[in-house]
């Protein structure tokens, strides 16, 4: 039988714009970078790219957050109950609000989320991934999916095959980089991302990582994941130039920054157990021009 809902709510102005202040805010506040490329959006498709930062924060904060604890499948599963009220025109808090305000404006589809509460159910039974295979579902469910979520509200020239594999291709790389630059906290939560199968080929040890040891074969191996996040980044790069036209520059913006992150991995000489890499605000602004040029050029 089919699941009903109550009849959808109207939207009150006011207190949408309320919702999306919120989701702005907490973009603003998790997603330093993410946020800066917002910035160059129309507004109505920034508003709409908050909301679905906000959901998908809330989405893994269920899992990595501070009651993660108290997170089991049931949870998720009524996590997803709660997506397809709000998909059904019933949201139940602000953030609600504002993602179901986005899905008036823009087609959205349901199933990119479904996918990433998936990714969630992964984190909550799977500590560790023994081949990349495993890890790439992984990162689609949790980061290839926004790409496909935005995909919905940047619009494209044309809705090709290749456009949203370019964009799920995004996702992926970005979640590679958070893989490659979390190290070290993913440890002290207890999960290793990186592949099992490639810390055997480069004689990388489980123990050693445990323990942060930086030697040759840790740089081998980190120059790998390196270089294959940077392969997602290439086959995403042509997909940014078939968006519709004021959504290119942010596009690249974000891809620019994310992608410096890798060479500051490597300038901190892979040292990801007690460095930090990040792209600094000046940095980030200085390839404003850069973007702007590959927004009307291309690669």
């Amino acid at each position: 039988m089919a699941v009903t809902f109550p009849l959808p709510v109207e939207l009150q102005p006011d207190a949408v714009a309320q919702a999306y202040a919120e989701c702005e805010r907490v973009t603003a506040a998790y997603a330093k970078t993410f946020y800066l490329g917002t910035l160059l959006m129309a507004p109505a498709k920034r508003r709409a790219v908050w909301a679905i930062y906000a959901w998908c924060r809330r989405t893994d904060e269920l899992v990595d957050g501070p009651q993660c604890d108290s997170t089991s499948l049931e949870t998720l599963q009524d996590w997803e109950t709660q997506l397809e009220k709000t998909f059904a025109g019933h949201p139940q808090d602000v953030y609600d609000l504002a993602l179901y305000a986005a899905t008036r404006n823009f087609p959205l589809e349901i199933q990119p989320f479904r996918d990433m509460i998936a990714g969630q159910r992964m984190d909550l039974c799977q500590c560790r991934y023994e081949t990349f295979a495993e890890l790439e579902t992984y990162c689609y469910r949790v980061a290839g999916t926004v790409g496909l979520m935005s995909l919905a509200i940047m619009g494209a020239r044309q809705d090709s095959l290749a456009v949203r594999r370019a964009a799920v291709a995004l996702g992926v790389a970005n979640q590679l980089t958070n893989i490659l630059r979390d190290v070290g906290e993913d440890l002290q939560r207890g999960r290793i991302y990186l592949p099992i199968a490639d810390l055997t080929a480069y004689s990388y040890t489980v123990n050693e990582l445990k323990n942060g040891v930086i030697n040759g074969a840790w740089r081998r191996l980190m120059r790998f994941q390196i270089e294959r996040a940077r392969s997602y980044f290439t086959q995403a790069a042509p997909g940014v130039n078939e968006l519709c036209g004021d959504a290119r520059w942010p596009v690249w913006t974000a891809l620019m920054n994310y992608r410096r992150i890798l060479d500051q991995i490597e300038g901190n000489d892979y040292d990801v157990f007690s460095r930090r890499a990040y792209v600094s605000l000046p940095g980030k602004l200085a390839h404003l021009p850069w973007a702007l040029w590959r927004s009307y050029w291309g690669v």
